[in-house]
Formats: C-alpha cells, structure tokens, sequence
C-alpha cells in the first residue's frame, strides 16, 4: 500500500450535527494523521467534538469514520471500547486505587507480562518510571500528566483526543509535555485532536487547525495561517 493509502486509511472523516432545545452544533472536518488542533472560545463545542468522536455523545445525524470503518452513521453506532481511541482529559482519570504502572497497563493488549512490559516502557520514556508503585494521589501534575499519557500511548491507539490536558501545569513543563506529544504523533501517525485556547501550543505541535465559532466550523487550515 502506497504512502498516500496509508494515510487515507487512517484519515478521521467528521461530519454531524446536534439539535437540542436552543444549542445546535455543526461540524464538518477532515483529520489525516498528525495534530490537529481544535480552537475557539469557551462554549464553541470543542469538549463535545472530542466526545462525539469518541462515542461518548451521540449526535442528531452524520457520519464519523475512520478510513473505511465507519464509527458512527444512520445505522451505525460503535461503541466507545471498540473505537480503539485514547482520550486524555484535563482531570486525566487516572484510576485513584490503581498504582501508576497499573494505570498503563490497563489500556495495554496482550497477556499480563506483554503489557507490563509495554506499560514499562511508555513509562520510561515519558520519564516516570520511578512512579511506578505509587497511587495517583501521590504523584506531581507534571508526573500525573505523563502517566496519563503513557497510558494513552500503550494502548496503540487508532485516534488520539487531547482535551486541554495541560492547562494547569507551568509554562515549561507544558512545552516539554506538548513536544513529546508531538513525537508520538510522528511515530504513531495517526489523527490527534487537541483542543486548547493557547495559541502558542497550537503553533507548537499543530499540523493544522479546525476553529469553531457559535457552534459551526469557522476556518480550517495551516495553524499559522488561521491564527495569524
């Protein structure tokens, strides 16, 4: 398969609509593999595209698929386990009884010694292998942050959805937590969602940007283009 098959196979295709009482949210988008970031003000529906994409939402109508795997259409529901999608959210939901090597192994595949190795390893390079045996309530937002991440990673997702999951941390931790995101998105190649406000996180690891505006899709574009 050609390069561009590939891509095209793991191109997200979205388009829906929902209806209720006096909100109304219509979105229209293509998202190939890499970072696209989702912009706008408070309340455009950045939150609930990433939850409509992962099946958390079920929209009016429209159609969301994966390259040929259609997720969500007028006949087609899948469920949220089965979309094979990692979502990081601000309050990260880590399991709070589970130690932090726990956390990452549950998205993990495979028998118990293959995902305890794979969740080692995202550890270690998301730098918190030390963190292992401790319980979320233990652990810095900065190290919080990264084990989110590994867990998101381990899983080998088919999309990633990133919902402002570094909002609260420091101008440089954030910096050193988004280029590292950004180098899963390379080697991963498949569509990340990022939503955030900040402009200069966007221009850090964005490919491309989806602007929403009262509910509708105002630009799409290179990332410096939109938000010159």
């Amino acid at each position: 398969m050609s390069e561009a098959a590939d891509k095209k196979e793991s191109e997200l295709a979205v388009s829906f609509v929902i209806e209720r009482a006096a909100y109304r949210l219509e979105v229209g988008f293509r998202a190939p593999p890499g970072v696209t970031v989702i912009g706008g003000s408070s309340g455009a529906g950045k939150s609930t595209l990433l939850d409509v994409v992962a099946g958390l939402v079920a929209p009016t109508e429209g159609r969301i698929a994966l390259g040929n795997a259609i997720w969500f259409d007028a006949t087609t529901n899948v469920p949220t386990h089965e979309r094979r999608l990692a979502y990081v959210f601000q309050s990260l939901a880590l399991f709070p009884h589970m130690t932090a090597l726990a956390n990452v192994m549950y998205g993990a595949s495979g028998d118990r010694q293959e995902r305890e190795e794979r969740a080692r390893a995202m550890l270690g390079r998301m730098k918190v292998s030390h963190v292992e045996k401790r319980l979320p309530k233990t652990l810095s937002g900065g190290e919080a942050q990264r084990v989110a991440l590994a867990r998101a990673f381990a899983m080998s997702p088919k999309v990633v959805l990133l919902d402002e999951p570094f909002s609260a941390l420091d101008v440089d931790l954030r910096r050193q937590l988004l280029l590292e995101v950004r180098a899963f998105a390379e080697e991963l190649a498949v569509p990340f969602l990022l939503v955030t406000h900040d402009r200069e996180d966007a221009r850090l690891i964005g490919n491309r940007l989806v602007l929403l505006e009262s509910g509708r899709v105002a630009a799409t574009g290179p990332v410096s283009e939109i938000w010159r």
